[in-house]
């Protein structure tokens, strides 16, 4: 995956002031990624210029979620983040995970691992991806 220096760079003034004034400046990918999945009822981490993220964004937002979105090409530790995430998706190491193809876009809804964009449509056809929205406080029909 390739991340624009350009947009990083345009992120980055206030993602480094929030880092070093951060006591979770500090914590590993992994636990960031975990505390970031645990902040919002539906959370996304997402690279801006995806289309499959887009296409995740846009379902959520179709059915009246407004899931917390984190784009891990704007992020100084993006690259990071999503070794991270390649671990928690392939169940493995980060040697063999990191080689593995690019993982954005993956879900988590209400701090659990729902998964990449074969998961969440899966769950949106056989009809189980509603009743997570709900139980997770994200959705109230």
């Amino acid at each position: 995956m390739q991340y624009g220096t350009a947009a990083a760079e345009q992120a980055c003034w206030y993602m480094q002031a929030a880092a070093v004034s951060s006591p979770a400046a500090e914590e590993t990918a992994a636990e960031r990624v975990e505390r970031l999945a645990s902040e919002s009822a539906v959370v996304v981490f997402s690279v801006s210029t995806c289309c499959m993220c887009h296409a995740v964004k846009r379902l959520f937002c179709g059915m009246g979620v407004h899931p917390a979105v984190h784009e891990l090409d704007l992020d100084p530790r993006g690259r990071e983040l999503e070794r991270a995430l390649a671990c928690l998706l392939a169940g493995v190491d980060g040697a063999a995970a990191a080689a593995a193809a690019p993982v954005v876009p993956v879900v988590f809804i209400g701090g659990r691992l729902v998964g990449a964009m074969d998961r969440v449509m899966a769950a949106h056809i056989n009809g189980s991806l509603v009743p997570l929205l709900k139980e997770a406080g994200a959705l109230w029909l």
